[in-house]
């Protein structure tokens, strides 16, 4: 039966997320071939379908594009693949052209309706919603101290999404007075039966006390009640132990392959 369901859960991720939010703020959308790339945000952004349906010669000209394309705007740019991905050899050729794998995550996805609960927090600790830059710009502090670089553009991204589309992004602290420890952000598209995890990030010394699963639950809540089937996320070998132990299930592997000028 769990084989049955992930292949279900794949196919639908498949054939429903293999394309970008309308990214607002400024950026844009551009199909070139069965290839979408987004420009103007923070580094340019390449993703498609499964099957590319290209090959040999006629897929490095097509990855060699993608690259030059950026580098005359002088920008990297992140091309999205997938482990179940095709053709085979798609990889070796990004790696062949110049782009870098970054760490791989896991795709796991979950029914809203088995993780949605109430969350529980440590004591001190509040979660809201919010809309304000003030608190983006906490949020991307906090972020820029997780990871040990500057995430300061995220304000701005997460000021865009939120423009550009409120109803379907909502942006959640955890705080504890006036310090955000952890922050995650959900988004729905119109038409799809999925709600994407995003953020998730806490403060190291505020790990280990439920905080994550709380984002997880009021998330998945949120989901169920707009009668959103699925959430889905990309999780980092650290989240997604957590996360198969909430109940979602691994339905493939995504690496980022980067090219920067």
């Amino acid at each position: 039966m769990t084989d049955i369901l992930i292949n279900e859960l794949r196919s639908a991720y498949d054939a429903q997320l293999r394309g970008v939010t309308p990214p607002g703020g400024g950026a844009r959308l551009e199909k070139d071939g069965p290839l979408t790339r987004v420009v103007g945000w923070h580094r340019g952004f390449v993703t498609g379908p499964r099957d590319l349906g290209v090959y040999g010669e006629e897929l490095d000209t097509l990855i060699a594009r993608q690259r030059d394309f950026y580098a005359a705007r002088g920008e990297a740019v992140e091309w999205k693949t997938r482990a179940h991905d095709l053709p085979a050899d798609l990889t070796d050729r990004l790696t062949a052209a110049g782009f870098v794998a970054e760490d791989t995550e896991t795709v796991l996805i979950g029914r809203s309706t088995d993780l949605a609960a109430d969350p529980v927090l440590p004591d001190g600790v509040s979660l809201r919603r919010v809309t304000a830059r003030s608190d983006l710009r906490r949020i991307a502090g906090m972020e820029s101290t997780v990871w040990g670089e500057d995430w300061s553009w995220l304000a701005d991204d997460l000021a865009a999404r939120i423009e550009n589309d409120p109803e379907n992004t909502v942006v959640l602290v955890a705080e504890a007075g006036i310090e955000v420890v952890c922050a995650a952000w959900l988004v729905f598209q119109e038409g799809v039966d999925f709600g994407g995890l995003w953020g998730g990030s806490t403060l190291e010394e505020w790990r280990g006390q439920g905080i994550y699963r709380a984002m997880v639950a009021h998330r998945a809540r949120l989901a169920a009640e707009r009668a959103i089937p699925y959430v889905y996320v990309d999780a980092s070998a650290d989240s997604a132990p957590i996360l198969t132990r909430l109940g979602l299930h691994a339905v493939t592997t995504t690496t980022p392959y980067v090219w920067s000028p």
